[in-house]
């Protein structure tokens, strides 16, 4: 599961036990070689459907962690492609790594928190990949309000999710009993650490994007395996 580079039981359980923040910071040097980090072939193939190179002028990752998105995005983009994170820890390490990206937009780290873009009409794409599990549910109106805010009229909302999963299937009841431990523990022990599964799923995401304004596409057979079960959610302003 983990590269003989990533961190120990002993690092992951320290990182359990502090904010979503902290957890990251201490995180960060050792993110890339963990099975958290979003897999290269999903972010192609994702990106392969927003357009060829230069096609798109500003864009933004949201959580973009230690950069993965923002090196297949850079090359899309002409103006300026900006990481947002609330770990500093994450962003130092995203503008390490980033240092030979291919592409000529700037790249540019901002630091804050996901419920509160400080962005308006700045992007014509944003982004966000493996960061849905850490916005509570009461929370993702926020989220999809901010993220309309920071795009332009006809701007572009691109993400990977899935559709609600069986309840015959066992991974659904792995999930569930995960959120029911981290519920246990963030009742338990101060500060919470947000971190659930089957978050921000099609239906839930339509019913807000579109609440927002937007027009939603659900795009499905894109991912290579073993991501086939997953879909690419083209989300455009109007």
């Amino acid at each position: 599961m983990f590269h003989r580079d990533g961190p120990t039981l002993r690092e992951l359980a320290r990182q359990a036990l502090t904010s979503v923040e902290q957890g990251y910071d201490l995180l960060a040097p050792k993110f890339e070689h963990t099975p958290f980090r979003t897999p290269d072939p999903l972010l192609k193939a994702a990106f392969a459907q927003v357009g060829p190179p230069g096609s798109v002028g500003a864009a933004l990752d949201v959580c973009c962690g230690t950069g993965a998105a923002m090196r297949v995005m850079r090359p899309l983009c002409r103006d300026r492609v900006v990481g947002f994170d609330l770990s500093q820890g994450m962003l130092d390490e995203a503008r390490r790594r980033l240092g030979d990206a291919s592409g000529t937009a700037a790249l540019e780290f901002v630091r804050g928190d996901a419920l509160a873009l400080p962005f308006t009409a700045e992007f014509d794409l944003v982004t966000s990949f493996g960061a849905f599990g850490h916005i509570l549910e009461e929370d993702e109106p926020r989220l999809v309000q901010g993220i309309a805010r920071a795009l332009k009229p006809g701007g572009r909302f691109v993400f990977v999710t899935g559709q609600p999963p069986s309840a015959l299937n066992p991974g659904y009841w792995v999930a569930k009993g995960f959120n029911a431990a981290m519920r246990v523990r963030n009742a338990l022990w101060k500060p919470p650490f947000v971190m659930y599964y089957l978050t921000f799923l099609v239906p839930r995401a339509r019913a807000l994007l579109e609440a927002e304004g937007f027009d939603v596409e659900v795009r499905e057979g894109g991912m290579p395996e073993p991501f086939g079960g997953l879909v690419t959610v083209i989300a455009t302003k109007r």
